[in-house]
């Protein structure tokens, strides 16, 4: 086995609402097919082009926050966090999830 894995190309996980999430490392491309929408784990998001809402939290102590090209965004585990777009525009990002989504830490609400 080589100490080292090159990725080619991105694995395309769709996803309710639009969205598409496009994994170059993490679970999909390790035998996972199923995407996180509620983590439970760090992640880290990090905006390339466009916008997005990100609510926080829940109830009277939530948040929203518009996360804009060139901005990051840090979430820690457990937290409530939903990812939107309002926007005309088409947004494109990152997201480094610590450690890597898998469906037993998602929690997705339904």
């Amino acid at each position: 086995m080589k100490p080292y894995r090159l990725v080619e190309r991105p694995t395309r996980i769709p996803v309710p609402g639009g969205k598409l999430i496009e994994e170059l490392f993490g679970r999909v491309n390790t035998s996972w097919s199923e995407p996180a929408q509620r983590p439970a784990f760090g992640e880290l998001t990090i905006m390339h082009r466009g916008a997005m809402r990100v609510e926080v939290g829940s109830g009277p102590d939530a948040e929203e926050i518009d996360l804009h090209a060139g901005q990051a965004f840090w979430v820690e585990p457990g937290v409530r966090v939903r990812y939107t777009n309002p926007f005309a525009q088409e947004g494109e990002y990152y997201a480094v999830c610590i450690p890597a989504f898998s469906p037993d830490t998602v929690h997705r609400e339904e």
